[in-house]
């Protein structure tokens, strides 16, 4: 049996069967993707994708890179829509908001998105900015590339974790909950929908695109008379 390692893809994880694992890749821009003999070398990979037990494998000619403090997106296929989001919560857990940016073309205007919760946690926040950016651009069909300076949500979908959470039955591999569970349901259908990739970025590093997001995100956290926190509105 062979065990295909899927690191970025239309859903990320571990497959054992080739025509599911080709149907996650092909097509995806920057698609990284490796058989393995092995469970553990499939894991190894999904854990390290480039210096992993593979190499990295991708389904573009043009790739991907770290878009640094400028926001450039030369490297990106043409058509596609650069997202930026972000979260923050006044004291973690407290008040929070969430922030995104939108921009569909290179040269055209910036559409921005922001929103509050009374009581709630930066990880929340961060995963409700996901959200609330791909409810905004499904059925658009274009390629969306998501940059977060969030780890938690960034690692989660891009190394298969939620997934695998999903597929437990929102337990973590050592048998315990996972973790917002209501937000990653919701997040998981977008993304299998949509044809996204994800970026994580440095926060306060001189990204214009993620300094506003913050700037959004923490002057939405601070409003008065926020709703309490759900994200099915």
């Amino acid at each position: 049996m062979k065990y295909y390692a899927v690191a970025a893809g239309r859903t990320t994880g571990i497959f054992t069967s080739w025509p599911i694992a080709k149907a996650q890749v092909d097509g995806f821009p920057g698609a990284i993707y490796k058989s393995f003999k092995t469970r553990e070398q499939a894991e190894a990979f999904l854990a390290d994708p480039v210096l992993g037990t593979g190499t990295k494998k991708t389904g573009s000619s043009r790739k991907p890179r770290d878009n640094g403090p400028n926001g450039s997106e030369d490297d990106w296929p043409d058509g596609t829509i650069v997202v930026y989001t972000d979260g923050s919560a006044i004291g973690n857990p407290g008040p929070g908001g969430y922030g995104v940016v939108i921009r569909e073309r290179p040269d055209g205007p910036a559409r921005e998105l922001s929103g509050s919760y009374r009581h709630t946690t930066n990880n929340r926040m961060e995963m409700t900015a996901v959200i609330k950016a791909l409810r905004a651009l499904q059925g658009i069909g274009s390629p969306v590339v998501v940059h977060s300076d969030s780890r938690y949500v960034v690692d989660a979908l891009t190394r298969g974790w939620a997934s695998g959470w999903e597929k437990r039955g929102w337990k973590r591999s050592n048998g315990q909950p996972a973790v917002n569970p209501d937000l990653w349901a919701q997040l998981l259908p977008l993304v299998r929908s949509m044809d996204v990739r994800f970026v994580w970025v440095r926060g306060h590093s001189g990204n214009p695109l993620n300094e506003r997001c913050d700037e959004l995100a923490n002057t939405a956290a601070r409003q008065q008379g926020k709703p309490d926190d759900k994200t099915d509105d």
